[in-house]
């Protein structure tokens, strides 16, 4: 049985290409990293390996890194698409794909994050949550109000 993808939609004020740029190279400038990586506190930094078949790695201050995701389509700056499986074994892999798309004073923005039957609807549920909490710090680096 099928499960409903988790789906966020935003604009950021923002040209496409500086949104990507963003969402990806500078990730570690708004991941609430604390929050939400792998090595909690120690997590100091996250790498987009810029094209298909590269990797999303977490470093630690430890010097220690855990491979986030797999880069399944790059097209910068319209979109990029990633297994996903921060922390869990490969098998466990959801999938990611973030669109960006010219709008009126900026850029739409849309995550799709769905392949939940390679985990289960608890883990849906709380990726739904957690989405928005991580895109509202998206957007504000940006210093938009959302």
């Amino acid at each position: 049985m099928a499960i409903a993808p988790v789906e966020k939609r935003l604009r950021v004020g923002l040209s496409p290409a500086d949104a990507f740029d963003l969402f990806t190279r500078q990730i570690a400038h708004w991941w609430p990293l604390a929050q939400y990586s792998c090595g909690g506190t120690d997590a100091r930094q996250v790498d987009f390996e810029a094209r298909v078949g590269g990797s999303v790695i977490e470093h630690t201050r430890t010097g220690e890194q855990q491979v986030w995701s797999t880069i399944t389509s790059w097209e910068p700056p319209h979109r990029f698409a990633m297994t996903w499986h921060p922390g869990r074994p490969v098998a466990q892999a959801t999938r990611l794909l973030v669109e960006f798309a010219p709008a009126p004073g900026g850029t739409d923005v849309r995550v799709l994050h769905d392949g939940w039957e390679a985990r289960d609807h608890s883990a849906r549920d709380s990726y739904d949550g957690g989405w928005q909490r991580v895109l509202a710090r998206f957007v504000a680096v940006t210093g938009e109000n959302g």
